[in-house]
């Protein structure tokens, strides 16, 4: 399995779901889905998406060797 971190392309808004999707070989769509039917139920969805965004480290940009 890849490592969990939130990518620098394909983001819709802090890159958490795509960093979810990528790491368990779903679809970013997939993933934002079901974090928005999650929305419906009672919970603390949003502070725990605000949370992942906060742990979860961004894609390093890659060094270009010349």
């Amino acid at each position: 399995m890849n490592t969990l971190v939130r990518p620098r392309d394909g983001r819709i808004l802090g890159g958490v779901c795509a960093g979810l999707a990528h790491r368990f070989g779903l679809q970013p769509w997939t993933v934002r889905a079901l974090f928005l039917l999650s929305c419906l139920l009672p919970g603390p969805q949003f502070i725990a998406y605000l949370v992942m965004w906060i742990i979860i480290p961004g894609e390093q940009q890659r060094s270009a060797t010349v």
